[in-house]
């Protein structure tokens, strides 16, 4: 159902990711048995150089993979939110990973799935202490109940415009998990558009020459 959904992994399932080509996975900069998955080993990490990991902001990261992906019915890239794309308060997008279920629990052994709506930066950054900026989206209900938890992160928030599934956030932080007044804190995707093409088009012209 979500076929650009990656999980890093060492060992054990740690963070999400998104594929957006056949050789990049996009993700967080804090995270650095199906039959039709494919593992690949990662050759290069490219992270935001104004990452802060006390803030959080430009909280993204590029991972560059060690072969290209074979797209099939199951594995494909989701597209990314253009530069100045905006989201309405309400409208609601989609976060997917195999994080825990609730807070301090266990991984979720099947790939979990939550719709939430966009909560506008003015009211998140009342909700929480670390400042909210325009390089981050909110998202989550007032009534809590449904969120992103840990082990969610670097994963996609999608939303579907059209027939085109577009990614609109990557899972960056939260006060615990679904609490009440307490959106869920994600890196805007549409604020690195720009950034993740210079980047991946740069490197994977080397990495064709070479």
């Amino acid at each position: 159902t979500w076929p650009w959904q990656a999980s890093l992994q060492t060992f054990y399932h740690f963070c999400g990711g998104s594929l957006i080509n056949n050789l990049w996975v996009l993700t967080a900069g804090q995270a650095g048995s199906n039959p039709n998955e494919q593992s690949r080993t990662i050759s290069r990490i490219v992270c935001h150089p104004d990452y802060s990991g006390t803030t959080n902001d430009n909280d993204i990261c590029l991972l560059e993979l060690s072969s290209a992906v074979t797209f099939t019915d199951y594995i494909a890239p989701v597209c990314l939110a253009a530069d100045g794309s905006t989201f309405n308060s309400g409208i609601i997008n989609w976060v997917t990973g195999w994080g825990t279920t609730s807070f301090g629990g266990s991984a979720a052994d099947i790939l979990q799935e939550v719709d939430l709506p966009i909560v506008g930066n003015r009211e998140c950054d009342r909700q929480h202490r670390t400042k909210i900026t325009n390089n981050m989206i909110c998202a989550g209900f007032s009534a809590g109940g449904k969120d992103s938890c840990q082990g969610d992160s670097g994963g996609p928030l999608v939303i579907k415009r059209g027939l085109q599934w577009v990614q609109s956030g990557v899972v960056s932080f939260g006060a615990r998990c679904a609490l009440p007044n307490t959106s869920g804190v994600y890196a805007r995707v549409s604020k690195f558009q720009v950034w993740i093409n210079r980047k991946t088009i740069v490197w994977s012209s080397v990495t064709q020459l070479f």
